[in-house]
């Protein structure tokens, strides 16, 4: 497709952004970013582009990013991952969760009888 106004080009140069920061020490710890959080950075960020060190990229960039966290909490989050859909199928077998008496549920599967009844 022919872009008008190179928004392919922008949106690798977005994608390298996104991932330089998962890179850095910021994305070691979850930051817990909140509605408030996200927007406030948008505005903060929107309003610094073009006053400190010019019209610098890096501040678009971010600007960005913190909109694609904010879509991800209100629209993307109920979203399963496939690691979300591997838990819950694990989950329908009763396979390492505790029971709601609070012990530890037996697996069950046809290798692991073995393990739960040993004398059988």
């Amino acid at each position: 497709m022919m872009y008008k106004f190179k928004e392919n080009i922008i949106l690798d140069d977005v994608k390298r952004y996104i991932d330089e920061t998962y890179r850095s020490h910021y994305s070691t710890t979850d930051q817990g970013h909140g509605e408030g959080f996200c927007m406030g950075n948008i505005l903060k960020y929107a309003q610094r582009y073009g006053k400190k060190e010019g019209k610098n990229k890096r501040d678009l960039l971010k600007v960005i990013h913190y909109a694609i966290i904010q879509l991800s909490q209100d629209h993307y989050k109920n979203d399963k991952t496939l690691l979300d859909t591997l838990q819950e199928d694990l989950l329908s077998y009763d396979i390492g969760r505790n029971t709601k008496s609070g012990e530890t549920a037996p697996l069950r599967s046809v290798m692991s009888e073995k393990l739960n009844n040993p004398n059988d």
